[in-house]
């Protein structure tokens, strides 16, 4: 079996629950055009690009989702950024990783400058070599962008022992387009069936099982 040593690892739905925040900022936006919703229909946001979803679930128009993500980023970048939670267990895990040689790297369909600033609100920052996201301005949104780009700071050879763990079809497809190994977790907002037809090689369904899979490879 492989020896990961490089651990691509995906934030919302893996790291840490940012529902409350996320769905909040969601109606924040969605209200500035009279338009309500619960809770439960806006949790398919939390993974895809922000812009998409908003075009793909409410048929806004590029420059109306445009001005929808300014308004989620209102609530957001202030409040909802921090109505958030860790998976108990994480911190563990992380410096558990840390401490076997592992270097772990985020990726993040989330903008880099708040998945930091989740990070550090966590006290889980200094397990990360690399912060990787999309930029404020909508570009490098594809995981598989994200995941290519933390590639780019790895060798040919270092790339044979890389991995990415995520809970959604897009982390995996992210892996799967950049030829690395891929592990699906079940605690986020993916289904196992998702995670499966994404054709992730691994399925975890607990933290502890997460970190065997990273330390066993």
């Amino acid at each position: 079996m492989k020896n990961y040593r490089y651990i691509l690892l995906d934030l919302d739905g893996t790291l840490t629950d940012p529902s409350e925040g996320i769905t909040n900022s969601i109606k924040h936006a969605l209200n500035k055009y009279g338009i309500s919703a619960e809770k439960s229909e806006l949790l398919k946001f939390i993974g895809p690009p922000l812009r998409e979803s908003f075009m793909e679930y409410y048929s806004f128009s590029p420059r109306k989702a445009e001005e929808a993500v300014a308004y989620y980023r209102e609530y957001f970048s202030v409040k909802g950024i921090y109505e958030n939670s860790i998976y108990p267990g994480i911190p563990e895990m992380l410096e558990g990783l840390c401490s076997k040689g592992k270097k772990l790297f985020l990726a993040t369909s989330k903008p880099a400058v708040y998945a930091g600033r989740v990070l550090e609100h966590f006290n889980i920052a200094s397990y990360f070599d690399v912060v990787a996201g999309s930029n404020m301005d909508g570009s490098m949104g594809l995981k598989s962008e994200v995941v290519e780009y933390v590639l780019s700071t790895l060798s040919d050879e270092e790339r044979k022992f890389s991995v990415m763990a995520g809970d959604r079809k897009f982390d995996i497809e992210g892996a799967n387009l950049n030829h690395i190994d891929s592990i699906g977790v079940t605690w986020g907002f993916g289904t196992r069936d998702e995670l499966v037809s994404a054709g992730a090689l691994h399925i975890a369904d607990s933290i502890w099982e997460l970190e065997s899979i990273l330390l066993t490879g």
